[in-house]
């Protein structure tokens, strides 16, 4: 295939807006290509960049699946009908799994990631992930709350720790280290949390601060792709931007990425003084090194909020007064579920929704921040466009900053701040940031050996939502697999999991026959729930 003559924006590689060709071969992006009777696409006047790389967003699993069950009224709202090349769906916040492929291609995303696996629910998320096509994708594990991570912890056996995070990562067939809430979802089980760095787990001598520094340190000894993923304690609280300020200043040694930090920089003593940390939060990203975060922006309407975070989803479930579903699983983790709808005109709604915009705005490296809806918790991820405009154009968020509660002209940034992204920022902060947070080298750019991954808009600047709401053309591998905003392929792509692989020892193997209730040969996922694996090596 040879794309000729596309305006190009790889930022990786520091092409901003350059004419040129792309050629492919065997799924592989080259230098050029001599094969005869390619396919051609003419891509005079629309514009190419990398196939999108989501990092954050809540697609597969038990979670997921609760939240379907619990939500009739979302598969109504938004019903997807049957094409030659497509199944038909439903939902809106919560979209069936063949639509979540659909959605992602349909806006030129090639890979997306599934951020919190519980262990035991891992065949459970990659049966799912089986069924989601055109996309590449894979899982983070969850650990922050793990027994043996606790025991470890406790004892300071760090090499015992590094040893049962390789092997959880192995048996999960997951990617990265997730940590929801160190230590508060363990509380939880006993109707309890923690609310700072330094609060003692129930039943454990240890603190969330020392499970952080552990799993950060295991992560980079382990030589991981991607860094350890936290969920900051304290989430959805006023006046948290100061433990994630905290935490980010006292993980400085280590890699570490900051998830959905729009829900961590709130400022205030309560909601009636609550307040943005944006600017706040924005400043230490800018200062501190070593550090990635997502965004979580907030999208106005109808949510489905889901997170391992049990205790503040059940904090939620008291503010709203919605319907709430909670979930522990046995020796790791736990969940919560909580449908919600942020409003334009509620003054703590209009001013979550101004400060995801000033971290993406104020923090001046696009590679530290990147693009999430925190799908489906602040919106449906398929609202990206919406947001990419809002970041290019200060007239646009003047003129939603009219539509929502005045409070937030005194109590958040937004108002004031001039920039506006260029193209390549926008490529930096859905794809070669992201990819490059992730440790995907063949991933987020359109150098020679790059997969090929590639998406192609007809851009145009005065309604860039519309541009970027369906790709003109979207390739996985070199295949064609949307066309005209449509999805015209049957494509399945690869799960991603690390070459990781260690032990269980005896007393561990007595513990987990003790307590969990399967069997360990039992507890693995097996590679038949890989069709498509794509093995990264750890250096």
């Amino acid at each position: 295939m040879i794309i000729r003559n596309g305006t190009v924006h790889d930022p990786a590689n520091n092409i901003n807006g350059e004419k040129m060709d792309i050629f492919v071969e065997k799924g592989k992006i080259v230098d050029e290509s001599d094969l005869k009777d390619t396919r051609e696409i003419d891509a005079s006047g629309l514009l190419v960049m990398p196939g999108g790389v989501e990092i954050h967003t809540h697609i597969a699993g038990s979670k997921v699946n609760i939240a379907r069950i619990m939500r009739p009224e979302d598969h109504r709202k938004d019903v997807v009908k049957k094409t030659q090349y497509r199944r038909s769906g439903t939902g809106y916040t919560v979209p069936t799994t063949f639509t979540i492929g659909y959605r992602y291609a349909e806006m030129g995303y090639t890979t997306v990631w599934e951020a919190a696996t519980p262990p035991l629910g891992a065949r459970h998320s990659h049966e799912e992930l089986m069924d989601i096509p055109l996309v590449d994708k894979g899982i983070f594990t969850l650990m922050g709350s793990n027994y043996f991570v606790l025991k470890y912890t406790e004892e300071g056996e760090f090499e015992k720790l590094k040893n049962f995070v390789a092997w959880l990562l192995y048996a999960t067939r997951g990617y990265a280290v997730k940590i929801v809430n160190p230590g508060g979802v363990e509380n939880w089980k006993w109707g309890k949390n923690v609310n700072s760095l330094d609060d003692t787990v129930q039943n454990f001598n240890v603190t969330p601060r020392e499970i952080l520094k552990n799993l950060a340190r295991a992560a980079d000894e382990l030589h991981l792709p991607h860094s350890i993923h936290i969920h900051c304690n304290n989430l959805g609280s006023p006046g948290n931007y100061a433990i994630t300020k905290e935490t980010i200043e006292m993980l400085a040694p280590y890699r570490r990425h900051i998830t959905h930090i729009q829900f961590n920089s709130y400022a205030g003593e309560d909601w009636a003084t609550f307040t943005s940390g944006g600017s706040d939060i924005a400043a230490v990203l800018n200062k501190s090194k070593n550090v990635t975060c997502d965004v979580g922006q907030v999208i106005f309407g109808d949510a489905t909020t889901m997170t391992a975070d049990g205790p503040w989803q059940h904090t939620l479930f008291k503010l709203s007064g919605n319907k709430w579903a909670n979930s522990d699983v046995e020796m790791e983790t736990g969940a919560g579920i909580v449908p919600y709808k942020f409003k334009k005109k509620n003054v703590v709604n209009a001013i979550q929704w101004s400060i995801g915009l000033e971290v993406l705005l104020l923090t001046k490296d696009p590679y530290k921040v990147f693009l999430t809806t925190d799908h489906p918790n602040a919106g449906p991820f398929y609202f990206y466009p919406h947001v990419m405009e809002l970041l290019m154009s200060k007239k646009k968020r003047e003129e939603m900053i009219e539509k929502v509660h005045p409070l937030v002209k005194e109590r958040s940034a937004l108002s004031s701040i001039d920039r506006e992204y260029t193209l390549s920022d926008i490529a930096v902060v859905t794809r070669a940031g992201t990819a490059q947070a992730l440790g995907m080298t063949a991933k987020g750019h359109l150098g020679a050996g790059a997969d090929a991954d590639i998406s192609i808009y007809n851009f145009d600047e005065e309604n860039i939502q519309k541009s970027f709401q369906k790709a003109a053309y979207t390739i996985k591998d070199g295949v064609i697999v949307v066309k005209d905003g449509n999805v015209v392929a049957d494509y399945m792509g690869r799960t991603y999991i690390l070459d990781v692989k260690a032990d269980l020892s005896e007393e561990e193997k007595r513990i987990f026959s003790k307590y969990y209730t399967v069997q360990l040969a039992n507890y693995p996922v097996e590679d038949a729930y890989l069709p498509r694996k794509e093995v990264v090596t750890c250096a």
